[in-house]
């Protein structure tokens, strides 16, 4: 189980450390990418929500086979944000280093899928 209970841990506290930020650099983010947000609401939920699932890994790590079916949603949670950011760029919409943070996304979600299959052996024997 530690393998699956490192790799949410080190997803939630990565998380945390890289989204608490956003917090503080809504005028910076205008700035360094025009044109400035206009839909702060929109922003906020965004931070809000991406740093609500954060805590979920870590709660999902603290016991992975009893969080188990949790283990999907926050896959599809890395997915959205992943594939959205690959489609953007394609487009032309958003910069190399947003699609970086993309990438990355979606390499923590093939390391939940790995998580999901590998606290399988786990939920066989109970929590």
């Amino acid at each position: 189980m530690w393998p699956t209970r490192l790799i949410f841990w080190i997803a939630g506290i990565y998380g945390l450390i890289v989204l608490t930020p956003l917090y503080f650099l809504e005028e910076q983010i205008g700035f360094d990418s025009p044109p400035a947000i206009t839909h702060p609401e929109f922003y906020y939920g965004f931070v809000g929500v991406a740093l609500s699932w954060q805590i979920a890994f870590l709660v999902i790590g603290h016991n992975p086979v009893r969080y188990r079916p949790l283990i999907i949603p926050a896959i599809l949670e890395k997915a959205t944000f992943g594939i959205a950011t690959i489609v953007l760029f394609a487009r032309e919409r958003i910069s190399a280093r947003l699609l970086a943070f993309g990438i990355v996304d979606l390499a923590w979600g093939v390391l939940f899928a790995v998580a999901f299959w590998l606290s399988i052996r786990g939920s066989k024997t109970g929590p």
